[in-house]
């Protein structure tokens, strides 16, 4: 077989593994690689690389991807100069078909998320041969347990929360920590968790200002000085919407988000008596090497990969359940997303040590079962 590998959406650690994985294997098949030059851009104009032994030696260790990507190369509405614009999207798909017959192509593994996976089964049901591999810090794809990437952004995150307890109780201040999450808070609530967080904020639980507040009073009553709010960046409240800092035009999700953190710093103002400072990760959960779980999570994605090319089960996307690798049609990896349930143990168990979600509703019912 020849095969040709890309990279798509926002990148992540754990992508050149994926990488490594589905190269290595499939050259000891005996197979030709390729990789495309940044997502699906790559596939429409052409732009590419032969993959051997060599140029993926080394890689697993690596953060990124070696091969490029982009969040806004859509091969149905293709809004990248000098082939399109932002105004007037094109459908590039013909020219990507056409690409990938006269490469000699017998099949595409697509690693990417909700985005790029979307892309990948649009292909199939034109009849590209594709296979997927889920890729998304976020945590959010439903059809498997999951994702590489969100372990090291978890790692991350949690360092975060970690360093920010000894200068928050030193100076007697509320440190609010935004991590990643748009509609699936994981990060923020295995972060919260782990760091010993105090109010944890998330898209799936809308906040109410007043139990924001009281939250910090009752510590601050108890002797505690000082509180630690980590929240997703997909957070709001009851009335209010997503905190958008931008839109980018011609991306399959063109809200940007961030900032939701200091309006909880400005509502917090004045009204406990304490100091509220922000810290953003953004991207630093992105960026780095990944961690051992993601190493390994990856290679173990990029090897099944291997096994459903080499069985030629196309359609189907690489996921990782019960604690085994398996592949799962791509159509219902992106059906729907994998979101945290206000009722889900680790959310039960959040509750029982004290620390609050910013709504009086989940924990009077957590009292009261």
């Amino acid at each position: 077989m020849k095969i040709g590998i890309l990279t798509g959406g926002g990148d992540c650690p754990g992508l050149n593994a994926v990488v490594r994985g589905v190269t290595k294997s499939a050259l000891r098949r005996g197979w030709e690689v390729i990789g495309f030059r940044d997502g699906y851009r790559g596939l429409v104009e052409r732009d590419y690389v032969r993959l051997g032994d060599r140029d993926v030696s080394g890689i697993i260790i690596r953060g990124g991807t070696i091969l490029g990507t982009s969040n806004t190369a859509n091969p149905f509405a293709y809004t990248l100069p000098p082939l399109g614009s932002a105004e007037k999207p094109r459908d590039l798909s013909k020219p990507a078909f056409k690409n990938f017959r006269d490469l000699g192509l017998d099949a595409l593994v697509a690693i990417g998320g909700d985005g790029t996976l979307t892309m990948a089964q649009q292909l199939y049901k034109k009849g590209m041969p594709v296979i997927g591999v889920p890729k998304t810090i976020d945590n959010d794809l439903s059809a498997t347990d999951v994702t590489f990437g969100f372990d090291s952004a978890l790692n991350v995150a949690t360092e975060a929360v970690d360093r920010v307890h000894t200068t928050a109780e030193s100076h007697n201040r509320v440190m609010i920590v935004e991590t990643m999450g748009r509609y699936a808070g994981w990060i923020a609530l295995r972060a919260g968790i782990a760091g010993g967080g105090d109010i944890i904020l998330l898209p799936e639980i809308p906040y109410r200002a007043k139990d924001i507040i009281k939250a910090v009073m009752d510590r601050k009553k108890r002797g505690k000085k000082f509180s630690i709010i980590v929240v997703a960046e997909g957070a709001r409240s009851e009335k209010g919407e997503m905190t958008v800092t931008k839109v980018v035009k011609g991306s399959p999700d063109p809200l940007r988000l961030g900032g939701v953190s200091y309006k909880i710093a400005e509502l917090l103002d004045g009204k406990t008596g304490l100091e509220s400072r922000v810290v953003v990760l953004g991207h630093v959960q992105r960026g780095g090497e990944p961690t051992p779980f993601d190493r390994w999570l990856a290679t173990g994605f990029g090897v099944m990969a291997g096994e459903l090319l080499a069985k030629k089960k196309f359609g189907r996307m690489v996921s990782f359940r019960g604690f085994g690798f398996t592949g799962v049609s791509i159509a219902s990896a992106v059906n729907k997303l994998r979101r945290v349930s206000p009722w889900a143990q680790e959310v039960q168990a959040a509750l029982a040590v004290g620390t609050s979600f910013g709504n009086s509703g989940i924990t009077d019912k957590y009292k009261n079962k």
